[in-house]
């Protein structure tokens, strides 16, 4: 399992920076990428929703352990 999380949060931060880019310049890369709701950008935007639903496993990761 920990190698999901990890691949998931790099697509995460991968995601984060995208929305970073967005709010600072207005440009929305996976769409310009891929195009404005193509079925590739859908299908990246789920995968990157998906990765965020699996690093809330990391957020609580720590109260396991104590």
């Amino acid at each position: 399992m920990e190698t999901l999380q990890k691949i998931a949060l790099v697509f995460t931060i991968i995601g984060a920076i995208n929305w970073g880019i967005i709010g600072l310049f207005d440009i929305d890369l996976v769409a310009t990428l891929f195009g404005n709701m193509s079925i590739l950008s859908r299908i990246i935007y789920v995968v990157i929703g998906i990765c965020g639903l699996i690093n809330i496993g990391i957020l609580f990761n720590h109260l396991e352990n104590k």
